[in-house]
């Protein structure tokens, strides 16, 4: 007889790990209306004026916290916070940005039926897209990231239906896996003809021959005309190949407001940085709900107890926000310190050339912080300084070394790369071993898919497109 034992291992996060996951990836704005949406949800928490502030604090008509604390229904820490000062919003830059695209995937998102669990399995989904509109993680990889960073429960057939009905929203190609099944997604939205059909089985069927230009091979086994396989590829061309860098008009005409949530500080040549003022309100027990807590307090009936309850739940949900919030504003700080510490000479001069290779793992070393939570943290959040204001994903890049063993930042090595192609002869431009050459020369080196890899980063053509007459 033989016995086949499956061992699922299934890791549970905690309401409170849960909220501050949830909190720390809110820019400042999102985060007070995401405060003020909670008050409203829940009645124990009371953002108003305190008409019992002069009370005498042992009155037993007002039951505070601390009071309800010494039940062991309730944890022990006080439901209050108020980190931030009196005024609640001071004077600070602001600058506005089109939609993002993430943004305009979430209001697509929206206007489909789907259940609750299939509506964040979506929305994760669209929050692991790269900034070219990608997938780059796989479907196993994805129900695994549900279960340990959402606390969802799901399979790859439910995963893969979510994908689907990402990759039929617009711009179109959003969601594909590789550059092949992009250019299909788009395909297969258009108008069916000759030119489109040609394409679309040019791709499904050649596609390593069309990647590698052999296009007569294409055209032999295809049986079809000059003019057919180049309308064909022309049908290709036209294509969006980065379908997250282009957002068409119709999703980007709402401008959305950004505050920076940090503010660089200089003083005698200390930098640090503040911020920006944000009021959580006090929190406490409204005195509807003490004289509820009152009435409950040792009676035997059902009616009475179920209130008691009611009310201690919804302490308990109070305690675990404000505990997220605390939580939160520690995470930012710690993590905007660091990536401070680490880039300490760009922020005294805002020289490019001065930062230094910096990755997630970095950050995470530095912070003792898991490297899903510098992600969340950088996501979306922004830096106001002297020279400008910069989301914190701008100063994360990979490094490389030059001629002198000195590691550098592939930011700086893109600078010096579009200053040779701005600088050189456009009747004979230079072709990527040129390019590597030139660059050699400078101190930098590097391999020639490098320079390739760089240069499309940079919307940089290749050589003979580049040429002008």
């Amino acid at each position: 007889m033989r016995q086949d034992l499956e061992l699922k291992q299934q890791q549970k996060l905690s309401p409170l790990q849960i909220q501050t996951i949830k909190l720390i990836e809110l820019p400042i704005q999102e985060l007070e209306q995401r405060v003020r949406a909670e008050i409203e949800e829940n009645p124990v928490l009371d953002d108003g004026p305190d008409p019992d502030r002069e009370r005498d604090e042992d009155n037993p008509g007002d039951i505070s916290i601390d009071q309800l604390a010494e039940d062991e229904y309730i944890p022990s820490y006080k439901l209050k916070v108020n980190n931030w000062g009196k005024d609640a919003r001071p004077e600070y830059n602001t600058f506005s940005v089109r939609q993002s695209f993430t943004q305009s995937l979430l209001k697509q998102l929206g206007f489909r039926h789907l259940s609750e669990q299939e509506q964040k399995i979506a929305a994760f989904i669209i929050g692991m897209l790269d900034e070219d509109g990608y997938l780059r993680r796989d479907s196993l990889t994805l129900v695994d990231d549900l279960a340990f960073h959402a606390n969802i429960t799901t399979d790859i057939d439910e995963v893969e239906r979510m994908i689907a009905i990402i990759q039929d929203f617009e711009p179109a190609g959003v969601g594909a896996r590789d550059l092949r099944e992009c250019l299909l997604i788009q395909l297969r939205g258009m108008s069916r003809s000759e030119a489109v059909d040609n394409a679309i089985t040019i791709l499904q069927d050649y596609y390593k021959e069309f990647s590698s230009k052999h296009f007569q091979k294409i055209q032999q086994k295809m049986q079809i005309s000059d003019v057919q396989l180049k309308d064909a590829i022309k049908r290709i061309s036209r294509l969006n190949p980065k379908p997250g860098g282009q957002i068409d008009d119709s999703y980007s005409d709402e401008a959305q407001q950004i505050v920076p949530d940090f503010i660089l500080t200089e003083n005698d040549g200390e930098i640090g940085f503040r911020m920006p003022r944000f009021s959580v309100p006090e929190i406490r027990v409204s005195s509807r709900y003490s004289e509820m807590l009152n009435n409950s307090k040792g009676a035997s009936g059902k009616a009475q107890k179920e209130t008691l309850a009611f009310v201690k739940q919804k302490i308990d949900s109070a305690k675990w926000f404000v505990e997220a919030l605390k939580q939160r504003k520690n995470t930012l700080e710690k993590t905007m310190q660091a990536i401070l510490e680490y880039q300490h000479d760009y922020f005294l001069d805002g020289d490019e050339s001065s930062l230094k290779p910096m990755v997630l793992k970095d950050i995470a070393d530095k912070t003792g912080f898991d490297i899903s939570t510098i992600s969340r943290v950088v996501n979306s959040k922004y830096i106001e300084t002297h020279f400008g204001i910069f989301p914190l994903k701008y100063f994360f890049s990979e490094g490389m070394e030059n001629k002198n063993g000195e590691e550098v930042s592939t930011r700086e090595l893109k600078k010096v790369l579009q200053e040779v192609v701005d600088a050189e002869d456009k009747k004979k431009p230079l072709t990527d071993e040129q390019l590597v050459e030139e660059l050699s020369n400078r101190g930098y080196k590097v391999a020639r898919r490098t320079i390739a890899k760089y240069r499309d980063q940079l919307g940089i053509p290749l050589a003979r497109m580049r040429r002008q007459v």
